[in-house]
């Protein structure tokens, strides 16, 4: 059953469509500005709200606390450097399996996982003299 979505949550969605990355509430509210498509900054949150609720938007909060918004299409994986905040992707999932078992036997629907790693980048180690 689809749920009746409101205009600004259509407007997100189809924002959230044509980027390639994250993106910040912020941003989200700033990009629809330029799209001649304002809506207020709280309102812009309860959308976002409403669609994670629906599983159909994802949100990934990074080391510094920013949350970065998207669509759920497939899991992400990462590794986090606590310095320079460089994120490198990890395209194999360890945990697949996991979800399968926890949706059954906590009769719990998953609609995305992420699986993240935090400590320090090649180039952070050396500068860190580590």
């Amino acid at each position: 059953m689809r749920a009746i979505r409101t205009r600004s949550q259509e407007k997100i969605l189809t924002l959230l469509q044509s980027m390639k990355q994250g993106i910040s509430a912020q941003d989200i509210y700033v990009e629809l500005r330029n799209r001649n498509q304002s809506m207020g900054l709280a309102t812009v949150y309860r959308s976002l709200e409403a669609l994670k609720l629906e599983g159909l938007v994802q949100v990934r909060t990074l080391a510094n606390g920013e949350a970065l918004y998207s669509l759920v299409q497939q899991d992400k994986h990462h590794l986090t450097c606590l310095q320079c905040g460089a994120s490198i992707p990890i395209h194999q999932c360890p945990v697949h399996d996991l979800e399968d078992q926890l949706q059954v036997t906590h009769k719990f629907k998953i609609f995305y996982h992420t699986l993240e790693f935090f400590g320090l980048c090649t180039k952070c180690q050396m500068n860190h003299g580590q």
